[in-house]
C-alpha cells in the first residue's frame, strides 16, 4: 500500500511539474493556455499508449512478454503479472488434482457417475461406462433414466431416499448391479455402480444349501425325537438313564426348532415382492400370544393394550410368526418378576405400530445394529439355556419387509428392551371382516 501511494504521489508530482513547465513555456510565447493544453495532451497520449500496450498484452498474455513501464503503469502491470502467475499456478494445480482424480476413479473397481439436479450425466469413469453401456461423448448430458430403463431404478431416483442400495439384474444378460446414490454439492449426486453378480450367486447357493440341508435334517430328527419319546416313556428304562434321555429330547427339540426357523427363513427369502394378504385381527392375535406366554411354567406378567380399532392387511402366517418371535423373546429374557407389555395403536397419520416392551436383561448399544443378523447372539450361553436359535429376529425382519414395514429396536442393558414394528398407512385398516374389530381399551394384565 505504501509503494502504491508513493508511486501515485510521484505521478501527480510529475504531472504538476509538467503543467507548470508547460504554462511557463507557453507564457514565454504569449500563449500560456496553449502550452498547458499541449502538456496535458501529451500526458493523455502517454497514458493511452500505456493502456494500449497493456490491452495488447492482456489479449495474448500467454505468448507475449509484459510491457516494460515505470510509475503507476509499472505497478499496475506488476500486479496483473502477479495475479496472472497465481491464477496459472492454481489452474495447473487444479488440473493436476483433476487428472489424479480421473486416474484414481478410472482405476476403481466400481463405476462412478456424476449426475446434476436433472439426473443428467455430467461425468462417468471407465467402469461405469462398461457396466451401464455408456459412451463417453454421446451420453454426456443425457438423463440417466433414458439410458438405464429399469422401472425400479427410475423409482429409486425419484424417491430421493438413498439410505439403501438398489440391486438390479441387467436386462441384456445375467449381470447383477448394485446402485448407491450419494447427494453432494447442493443438488448434485454421485452414483456408485458395483457388479455384485458373484455375491448374488454365492447368496443364492447359501440359501439353497440351507433350505436343502434343513429339509434333509427334518426327517432324521423326527425319527430321533420319536424314539427318544418312546424310550422316555418306557418304565423298564433304568433311572440313571432318564436324565440323559431327557437332555437328549431337549436338544432334539431345540434342533427341530432351528430347522423350523431355517425353513421359515428360506420360505421368506424365496419371496421377493411385497405381499397383498387379507385383513388380520391384531387384537385377537395378541390374545393368543398372551395365552402362549401364560402357558409357560415360569413367565413374567404380560399386559395387552389395544389403543386403536385397526388391523393389518397382510399374510397372517408371516405376521403371526413375526409377532410370536417378538413376544417369545421378551418372555424368554424377562425374569418371572418382570413385566412384558404388548401394544397396538394407529397414529394420526394412519400408520400402525405393534410394540413389545419388557423389563428384562436389556441389550448393550454395540449389539443393536446386528440383532437381526442370522445366528447372531448377544449372550450365546443364555441363548442355549433358553433354547434360542438366533434366527427369530431375522425372521421378524424378513416378514416385515414383505409387508413394507420396519423394525425399531431400543434397549438399555439391565433396564429392558422395546421392539416396535411400524406398518405404513396402506397396510392399516379400520374394521374387521364382518364389521368393526372388537377391542379392549382397558389394560389386560396377565395372571401369574
Amino acid at each position: 500500500m505504501d509503494d502504491g501511494l508513493r508511486a501515485w504521489g510521484f505521478a501527480l508530482a510529475r504531472l504538476a511539474t509538467l503543467v507548470v513547465v508547460g504554462a511557463i513555456v507557453g507564457l514565454s510565447f504569449g500563449h500560456a493556455v496553449t502550452g498547458l493544453a499541449l502538456v496535458l495532451a501529451g500526458a493523455l497520449a502517454w497514458n493511452y499508449f500505456n493502456l494500449f500496450r497493456l490491452d495488447y498484452w492482456l489479449r495474448d498474455r500467454s505468448t507475449r512478454d509484459a510491457p516494460d513501464s515505470g510509475g503507476v503503469w509499472g505497478d499496475v502491470i506488476t500486479q496483473v503479472v502477479r495475479l496472472h502467475r497465481r491464477k496459472r499456478f492454481h489452474k495447473q494445480r487444479l488440473l493436476d488434482v483433476f487428472r489424479e482424480l480421473r486416474h484414481s476413479t478410472a482405476a476403481m473397481p466400481d463405476g462412478v457417475v456424476v449426475l446434476n439436479v436433472q439426473s443428467e450425466i455430467v461425468w462417468f469413469n471407465r467402469m461405469a461406462g462398461r457396466l451401464l453401456n455408456l459412451k463417453r461423448r454421446a451420453d454426456l448430458g443425457i438423463r440417466i433414466t433414458n439410458l438405464v430403463r429399469e422401472p425400479d431404478f427410475v423409482r429409486y431416483l425419484q424417491k430421493g431416499d438413498f439410505s439403501d442400495t438398489l440391486q438390479l439384474r441387467r436386462s441384456t444378460d445375467e449381470l447383477y448391479l448394485s446402485f448407491q446414490v450419494v447427494p453432494y454439492g447442493g443438488n448434485q449426486r454421485l452414483m456408485l455402480v458395483r457388479d455384485v453378480t458373484r455375491q448374488v450367486a454365492l447368496e443364492s447357493m447359501r440359501k439353497d444349501f440351507v433350505a436343502n440341508a434343513s429339509h434333509e435334517l427334518r426327517s432324521p430328527l423326527t425319527v430321533i425325537t420319536g424314539y427318544l419319546e418312546t424310550l422316555d416313556q418306557d418304565e423298564d428304562i433304568e433311572e440313571s438313564l432318564r436324565g440323559p434321555l431327557s437332555e437328549m429330547r431337549r436338544q432334539a427339540e431345540r434342533m427341530n426348532a432351528i430347522v423350523h426357523d431355517l425353513l421359515e427363513l428360506s420360505r421368506l427369502d424365496a419371496k421377493q415382492d411385497e405381499v397383498v394378504g387379507d385383513p388380520i385381527d391384531v387384537g385377537a392375535m395378541m390374545s393368543i400370544l398372551r395365552k402362549d406366554v401364560l402357558a409357560r411354567p415360569r413367565h413374567p406378567s404380560i399386559t395387552l393394550k389395544v389403543d386403536s380399532p385397526g388391523g393389518i392387511l397382510g399374510e397372517e402366517s408371516e405376521i403371526q410368526s413375526a409377532f410370536s418371535n417378538l413376544v417369545d423373546n421378551a418372555a424368554k429374557y424377562t425374569p418371572p418378576e418382570g413385566r412384558v407389555e404388548v401394544r397396538w395403536w394407529v397414529d394420526d397419520g394412519g400408520e400402525g405400530h405393534f410394540a413389545v416392551s419388557d423389563t428384562g436383561y436389556g441389550i448393550s448399544a454395540e449389539h443393536l445394529p446386528r440383532l437381526t443378523e442370522r445366528f447372531y447372539r448377544v449372550d450365546s450361553g443364555r441363548s442355549r439355556d433358553t433354547g434360542g436359535s438366533g434366527l427369530g429376529l431375522a425372521i421378524v425382519k424378513h416378514a416385515l419387509q414383505h409387508h413394507g414395514a420396519s423394525l425399531q429396536i431400543e434397549s438399555r442393558e439391565g433396564v429392558g428392551s422395546s421392539f416396535t414394528c411400524h406398518f405404513p398407512a396402506r397396510r392399516v385398516f379400520v374394521g374387521g371382516r364382518g364389521g368393526n374389530i372388537a377391542v379392549t381399551r382397558a389394560t389386560d394384565t396377565g395372571l401369574n
